[in-house]
């Protein structure tokens, strides 16, 4: 924003009622100020007003005090023969990812391998060469649906996770080349990304996680060898202040917050409590503990889903709440027994979403957001989350369910932590069905079977967010395998049409009547937000020795010109591995509407129509028969679609799509059952399944 352009702001809002314009005006004037003072900071906050706004008498006393004191994860020297025990994979995948750390190649965001080159341009995309301008943040539009770009690859690059890895091979091996290229690289953006003067700078969420990432570089590399050098250490340091400071004066807060804000406040508390002294610093730590405290209740709800729907986003939210948390009582500073109970059932969801074996379905958004990660399993699996919280405060239920890698627990907590977590098979280990009404999702679960269903409000607070069109969707898991999955979410910014798409009803398993949106989209240019039309509602939920069965609804087609309301039934019969799905309607007598139900196969699963409303499904070695029969003209199809398992990747998939023109009385019921042979023997079984469901009443 140029002064002449906030002249001409002013004069229009001094024309507008007094109330009305005196907090605008009070918000372009400080945004004009901030622009105005950005280049002059960066010039004057050196060295010496850091060490007097920290209360240290200069650089090298500053770094002594934080090297000293305790850190946000361990990161003292390990002991290697350790990390080879709780983690025997995790040595070489660390040393590889470092060495790629060190040559400047990376894989973020669906890229696939990157080289930077020996200069990194911090304001470029490199999947398709866009480059934005080193310009004051606000005059950055980073949207540009015209040009084939993605702000996410250079945010994602200044975030600096992918050098976390370096400090782990340095914490193993004591090498100092880790720290030197650590150095370089942050020394270079650095100089490329001046106090507010890029698109890293575009939002305070930015700034915030790279707070995470430098605070835990420091406690890895503080004392090598290659970052003793004063200069760089006051480099490094004053850089790290003013993001503190930045954050503070750019606040993501609204009316209603989400992760941003929630990002920002866990960043200003990890800052604020990583400085320690000052009064900068103690006003971060202490409104950004306040905002995490008012925001924890307000975004989770109290059965521990987080409210902008979306299991991504449910992970990131949870380690921004727990990593501040977890660094507190370090300190010795309290934590609210509330605070840390609504901890527990976030975790307590997050271990009822992780399918058999590894990964969780693609509910909502998904942007590969993470706040540290420090392990390095797949970016879906999130076994570690529940237990990280189980093993910080010693909560049984979520350690005793724990199987899988143990990376994520050793570096953050060290490896005493890793001793108190089960063995890794967890075949034994008895999976109990869960509902979480008010999060509005219901888990059905055996040993070898995961039914996840939505049956929820659209995200943040009924405006979209990170929320997609999936009422009365549902993944499947059947005898061990993935069989039937969501589509994912693909892009944000860098296609407007695949962002909408992917986010659409048509790419959920749910019907869809008219071909219209179960909640309208505002327009194709509001990529977050979706109007509040389904309104969903639980008609049962029944769990047994035998079966699991759903039943729900919701009101997303009460608006159109022939009111239609979807009713589902979902049934799990537990002992054969069945699944069985019957979609009915309610809709006035005489009323006639097009209906499509789409089932979108998991990756890696082949659909072979064998007989008369029968498909075998295939997957590897193992077989599964779906038949299904209803009341009226269905037609089924087979087409090639497309599933997002993360950010920037799409593979193929394919979609069964029944489709017909219905009345009150059609009804479409479909069954999958394991079957090694189609023949009577698995057709009785399915027909048996969804009997046995009582799904006729």
């Amino acid at each position: 924003m140029t002064p002449e352009g906030l002249g001409g702001r002013l004069l229009r809002w001094a024309r507008k009622p007094t109330p009305a314009a005196w907090p605008i005006l009070r918000r372009e004037w400080a945004a004009w100020v901030d622009e105005w003072a950005a280049p002059r900071r960066n010039r004057r906050f050196g060295p010496a007003a850091l060490a007097r706004a920290t209360g240290d008498g200069d650089i090298k006393a500053l770094w002594r005090r934080l090297s000293r004191q305790p850190h946000l994860a361990v990161t003292a020297p390990h002991e290697a023969s350790l990390y080879d025990r709780y983690c025997p994979e995790g040595r070489q995948r660390v040393l590889q990812l470092a060495r790629s750390a060190v040559e400047h190649k990376v894989n973020l965001l669906g890229s696939g391998m990157v080289e930077l080159g020996e200069a990194i341009d911090w304001h470029k995309d490199y999947k398709t060469g866009f480059r934005w301008p080193p310009e004051y943040f606000r005059n950055i539009d980073y949207n540009n649906p015209e040009s084939p770009s993605d702000v996410k690859f250079p945010w994602e690059l200044s975030r600096m996770q992918w050098l976390i890895p370096a400090a782990q091979a340095h914490q193993l091996t004591g090498d100092e080349r880790y720290a030197q290229a650590a150095r370089a690289i942050l020394d270079g953006w650095i100089a490329a990304n001046p106090y507010a003067c890029s698109v890293n700078w575009a939002c305070a969420m930015e700034a915030a996680m790279r707070i995470l990432t430098w605070t835990y570089l420091f406690g890895a590399f503080g004392r090598s060898n290659a970052w003793a050098e004063e200069g760089f250490r006051g480099r490094f340091l004053c850089s790290l202040y003013l993001h503190g400071e930045f954050v503070w004066r750019h606040l993501e807060c609204s009316d209603v917050n989400g992760n941003h804000c929630t990002a920002d406040a866990a960043a200003l508390v990890v800052a604020g409590l990583f400085l320690g002294r000052g009064s900068g610093p103690r006003r971060w730590q202490r409104e950004g503990w306040r905002l995490l405290c008012r925001e924890l209740p307000r975004q989770v709800t109290p059965d521990g889903v987080d409210f902008e729907a979306s299991l991504p986003y449910h992970r990131l939210v949870t380690e921004l709440f727990f990593l501040p948390a977890l660094y507190r009582r370090r300190l010795g500073l309290d934590v609210p027994a509330e605070y840390r109970q609504r901890l527990i059932l976030m975790a307590r969801f997050a271990a009822a979403c992780c399918r058999p074996g590894a990964g969780v379905p693609l509910w909502g958004d998904g942007d590969d957001a993470r706040a540290l990660p420090l392990g390095g399993a797949d970016i879906n699996d999130h076994r570690y989350l529940p237990a990280l919280i189980g093993c910080a405060w010693d909560e049984r239920d979520l350690l005793k369910s724990f199987s899988g890698p143990r990376d994520e627990i050793f570096w953050l907590l060290g490896p005493q932590a890793c001793a108190k977590l089960p063995g890794s098979d967890a075949s034994a280990r008895e999976q109990v069905s869960a509902a979480f009404p008010q999060g509005g999702v219901y888990v059905m679960r055996t040993e070898e079977d995961h039914i996840f269903i939505d049956c929820g409000p659209v995200g943040f607070a009924g405006r979209g967010g990170h929320g997609h069109n999936d009422c009365l969707s549902f993944e499947a898991v059947l005898a061990g395998q993935w069989l039937v999955s969501d589509c994912g979410s693909y892009l944000y910014t860098a296609s407007y049409e695949k962002r909408n798409f992917f986010r659409s009803t048509a790419c959920h398993n749910t019907p869809r009547v008219d071909g219209q949106e179960i909640n309208r989209f505002v327009s194709p240019a509001h990529l977050w937000l979706l109007r509040d039309d389904a309104r969903p509602m639980l008609l049962g939920w029944e769990c047994g020795a035998d079966r699991d069965v759903f039943r729900g609804s919701h009101g997303g087609y009460l608006r159109l010109r022939q009111p239609v309301r979807p009713l589902r039934t979902i049934a799990l019969d537990r002992r054969r591995h069945g699944l069985a799905i019957v979609d009915r309607f309610e809709a006035a007598a005489g009323a006639r509407f097009r209906v499509d139900i789409p089932l979108h196969l998991a990756p890696g699963v082949a659909a072979e129509p064998v007989e008369e409303r029968q498909v075998l499904l295939r997957r590897g070695e193992k077989e599964f028969l779906l038949v299904w029969r209803g009341q009226g003209a269905w037609n089924l199809e087979t087409a090639e679609a497309m599933v997002s398992p993360s950010y920037g990747l799409a593979v193929p998939c394919t979609r069964l799509n029944w489709s017909g023109n219905c009345s009150a009385d059609s009804f479409l019921a479909v069954c999958i059952v394991p079957s090694s042979v189609t023949g009577p023997q698995a057709l009785s079984a399915a027909g048996e399944v969804l009997e046995s469901a009582s799904l006729w009443d």
